[in-house]
């Protein structure tokens, strides 16, 4: 069976394929990607696949059985560019689609949710076999804040006491490679989620203990997080979006204590304190 990935050189991308060489042959993965010169080293095939291109899509996907597609990065994008790879899919005959969706995609406050509904409801009417991976938040979602909370002496968001039950992306990978080589998903929905949750305070007072200096956690209003996001470069709409995530994480958006990940993929997630550290090396 040949499995095409989509997306296969952004970062989840990329951590998928490995996942997926160490379970099945190379020969049987097929990269689908915007710039295939730029999966010359994943060691698998690689194929041009636009989301944004639907006559071309159907014709890249010919031969290909199954199809793990990882929602595209452009938010507001996402839902046309997603109907137009499961339209492909039905022309090309494809046997199963595995969607990389967004923990409680159906009760969310975030932003983000009601894009990876409209494709869960686009999948269940496909006619296509599907399986659901509502993926939590990437622990280096924030990790990748510390360079910029270390230069200005704090961690900045509006989470308030909200818990994160994130894992690292590496976790989802692993999912995703798991779910693609194994029997009986059809028709399942995972949510997603790290074992272990922590506040943005948890997560400022781990920083703290692994550089030995001293990071507090300052919570701010919504507007004034996203204003402080604008200011360092970010897009307006990208600024806002971030601060509204934070206070959905206060509403509890991104908890999760069900431990689904953890048994999917055989072994604990990552703790959030080891990404810390990898981020600081």
């Amino acid at each position: 069976m040949k499995t095409g990935i989509t997306g296969a050189t952004g970062q989840l991308g990329r951590l998928v394929v490995e996942k997926l060489k160490q379970k099945t042959n190379a020969d049987n993965l097929i990269a689908l990607v915007r710039s295939p010169e730029k999966a010359a080293d994943l060691g698998i095939e690689a194929r041009a696949f636009d989301y944004t291109k639907p006559e071309a899509l159907a014709n890249a996907l010919q031969g290909i059985d199954y199809l793990l597609l990882i929602s595209g990065n452009e938010v507001g994008q996402r839902k046309t560019q997603h109907e137009n790879i499961i339209r492909a899919a039905q022309k090309a005959n494809i046997k199963w689609i595995v969607y990389t969706s967004l923990l409680y995609a159906d009760t969310s406050s975030l932003s983000l949710a009601p894009e990876h509904l409209a494709t869960e409801e686009l999948l269940k009417s496909s006619g296509i076999p599907y399986t659901i991976l509502r993926n939590g938040w990437y622990t280096e979602n924030y990790t990748g804040s510390i360079p910029g909370a270390l230069g200005a002496g704090a961690f900045i968001g509006s989470a308030g006491e909200g818990k994160i039950s994130s894992a690292a992306r590496e976790d989802y990978a692993e999912a995703a490679a798991v779910v693609l080589t194994s029997e009986g998903q059809q028709g399942k929905t995972y949510e997603l989620a790290g074992d272990n949750a922590y506040t943005l305070k948890d997560l400022a007072t781990e920083i703290s203990r692994q550089t030995g200096k001293d990071i507090p956690y300052n919570n701010l209003a919504e507007e004034e997080y996203a204003g402080i996001l604008k200011s360092v470069g970010l897009p307006e709409g990208l600024a806002q979006s971030i601060a509204s995530w934070d206070v959905g994480v206060s509403k509890g958006d991104l908890f999760n204590d069900s431990k689904v990940l953890s048994k999917l993929i055989g072994h604990p997630t990552t703790p959030f304190t080891d990404t810390v550290k990898k981020a600081l090396v």
